[in-house]
């Protein structure tokens, strides 16, 4: 409950009382070959969760691959626990984007995808609900992949990353 006295010509404000306590992350690795998406939601986004999901990852894809994960350049992803998971783990490769380039992360279509498909126009009470939803939606998807198709040429798509 917002107890702030809002004035004309002023901004209101929030109390404490009215921060979101309750949200959930989506992590989320899209095999670019098949338009497939392993993901997961979890409370926060640290290191400890983004470790968990690469575990998952590691016991849901196939050990004779490389896996290549295309990451921004948050603090989480370079954590020294993440790096010690990932010395131990020698066929994941952090790749990250360059600065204003989430464009050239496939996820990050995938990620726009899902409000306009699943999420805008639902209703949900409680976190359980919303990622009952991102659930259902990541089965729907995943019943009937479509891998992405880059309409721009290599060329293009290289000299639009050098300008980043």
């Amino acid at each position: 409950m917002c107890d702030a006295i809002i004035w004309t010509g002023k901004a209101g404000t929030m109390t404490h009382d009215d921060k979101y306590h309750d949200t959930t992350t989506l992590f989320a690795a899209l095999n670019v070959h098949e338009g497939t998406v392993i993901g997961e939601c979890l409370p926060n986004h640290r290191n400890d969760e983004f470790l968990k999901f690469l575990k998952k990852l590691d016991t849901q894809t196939d050990k004779t691959l490389d896996v290549h994960l295309i990451v921004d350049n948050y603090a989480t992803h370079k954590h020294p626990n993440v790096k010690d998971w990932l010395a131990k783990h020698p066929c994941f490769y952090l790749q990250f984007t360059p600065t204003s380039a989430s464009w050239i992360n496939l996820v990050e279509h995938f990620f726009r995808d899902i409000p306009e498909e699943q999420i805008r126009r639902g209703v949900f009470r409680s976190v359980d609900e919303l990622k009952a939803a991102t659930q259902q939606y990541l089965e729907h998807r995943n019943a009937n992949p479509k891998p992405n198709q880059w309409t721009a040429s290599p060329e293009a798509i290289l000299a639009k990353v050098s300008k980043a």
